[in-house]
């Protein structure tokens, strides 16, 4: 169970939850409309789900490896490495959960014939550490990181997708309607994934201020105040809520989704607007902690609503 927690299981099903939903709510609907075949085995793209989960979870537990000083003063009852679980059984685990991580990716890396996916699998385990060492205590880099990463997991979906498609049937894939679609739809969501989980990790700054504070760390609400970082997320916020509706007023596409109007107005409108007012109200660290979960609800919404833009094809 402490495994579980350190691993941050919930965000995990997400992730997978996540890439499962593209492809099989979006992709694969995308192309049998236009009558291409997958090529892509469900087995391959389970080993694809499965090292980004192992990924994701070697991060966690090398940051929370490296954050037991401020999650000590942050969350002192939640603190599990060096209390529940022994640093050295912790760093096993990362260096564990990486390896085999790695060794999935290079093996899709080379049934795909793409070398950017084994630089990719290299990489993402390096920016993890120097993620918990050093960008998550300097202002805003650290957020953008963890946010630029999310996108990723989204467009790797399709990237894999058709790089195995071109294989069979050639470049020319690459440029059919099939394609062009599949881009459209996931490039909106890997938008959207990279947005909100900025937000929530700036959020999550305002929460932890405390501890960050106190081991030199120099994020955002440390270093514009609070009040001025607040701003800032409710400006964010302002522009994905009025990105929200100029999609559905000015993308005809948009408007066909079955049930989208209902859809926006209760999933994802109602709870930026929930969010706003709590951000607007809160004042300590338990108020940032609600709304990160609203956060996180708003992503689990965006998840979901995947499966509704399938239904068009």
């Amino acid at each position: 169970m402490k495994f579980l927690r350190l691993i941050r299981i919930t965000n995990l099903v997400m992730i997978a939850g996540m890439q499962l939903a593209l492809r099989y709510g979006l992709i694969l609907p995308i192309l049998q409309h236009h009558r291409l075949k997958p090529v892509l085995s469900d087995f391959r793209f389970a080993l694809v789900v499965i090292s980004t989960v192992l990924l994701a979870a070697s991060g966690y537990i090398i940051n929370d490896y490296f954050d037991i000083r401020i999650d000590r003063i942050n969350k002192p009852d939640k603190v599990l490495v060096g209390r529940h679980i022994r640093r050295r059984t912790a760093l096993f685990w990362h260096v564990l959960l990486t390896f085999i991580g790695i060794m999935m990716g290079l093996f899709i890396a080379y049934v795909a014939r793409k070398e950017v996916y084994a630089l990719m699998y290299i990489a993402v385990p390096i920016i993890l550490w120097y993620y918990s060492t050093t960008f998550k205590r300097h202002i805003v880099i650290g957020n953008l990181v963890i946010s630029f990463l999310t996108g990723i997991v989204v467009l790797l979906v399709v990237s894999v997708e058709f790089a195995m498609l071109s294989k069979v049937y050639g470049v020319a894939v690459l440029q059919t309607e099939a394609c062009k679609v599949a881009w459209f739809w996931t490039t909106g969501f890997a938008i959207f994934a990279f947005l909100t989980n900025f937000i929530r990790e700036i959020i999550k700054d305002a929460e932890d201020i405390k501890g960050d504070k106190a081991v030199g760390c120099k994020t955002l609400p440390i270093a514009l105040g609070i009040d001025l970082t607040k701003v800032f997320v409710l400006v964010l916020e302002g522009l994905s809520v009025l990105a929200m509706w100029m999609l559905y007023f000015f993308v005809d596409d948009f408007r066909v989704i079955p049930y989208v109007l209902p859809y926006l107005v209760v999933a994802l409108t109602i709870p930026h607007l929930f969010l706003i007012v709590k951000l607007i109200v809160a004042k300590k660290s338990q108020d940032y902690r609600l709304i990160s979960q609203v956060n996180k609800l708003i992503i689990l919404m965006g998840v979901l609503f995947i499966l509704f833009v399938g239904q068009m094809f």
